[in-house]
């Protein structure tokens, strides 16, 4: 008897949902590309902030995986703990993300006029919001990791979740590497 192996719905969703923001993704990039051959195109300097970023980021993306075979495995005080130093970088990294953008807003590279910022504020603020929407799934994760009345060893959540923690931590490598070739 022929058995096919299905993908549980909530992973599914996630990866419609992945499709999706990649295509957005595509889209405003296309546009950086072809708007910056218009006259008047002011460039920005990348923040030597986002470096540090990028490393926080990859390294949360290490300790989402650990959290995640800590979980299959069931050793539960190390899945809270990297669960929680997970969501602790993800929030470095939106402070950092922060940083950087006030400097780039600093230097004059606002919303007026013609130019990187505008599509460099919105790119990374799109991923911004993603990012904060993976630290909400992470955060409830961990209360849930933490309730002494949920005893579920259901691996799917956390496996969706890893798998779009990741999915933002490359998005990030993606964007890093764009802005820094078209500078």
């Amino acid at each position: 008897m022929d058995q096919r192996k299905k993908i549980h719905p909530s992973k599914f969703t996630l990866w419609v949902a992945i499709a999706s923001i990649i295509m957005m993704f595509a889209g405003l990039t296309s546009a950086y590309i072809v708007k910056r051959s218009q006259p008047n195109w002011t460039t920005f300097e990348m923040p030597v902030v986002f470096w540090y970023s990028t490393a926080v980021i990859l390294v949360s993306s290490v300790t989402m995986h650990l959290a995640l075979r800590a979980f299959r495995q069931r050793e539960r005080v190390k899945y809270r703990t990297l669960l929680t130093i997970t969501a602790i970088l993800g929030i470095i990294f939106l402070v950092l993300q922060w940083s950087g953008f006030s400097q780039i807003w600093s230097t004059g590279i606002t919303f007026s006029g013609a130019g990187g910022g505008q599509f460099l504020y919105i790119i990374a603020g799109l991923h911004g919001l993603h990012v904060i929407g993976g630290l909400i799934a992470l955060i409830l994760m961990f209360f849930r990791a933490f309730s002494t009345r949920l005893r579920n060893y259901n691996a799917v959540p956390v496996e969706v979740m890893a798998t779009y923690w990741h999915f933002v931590d490359l998005l990030w490598l993606y964007l890093m590497v764009f802005f820094m070739l078209l500078q």
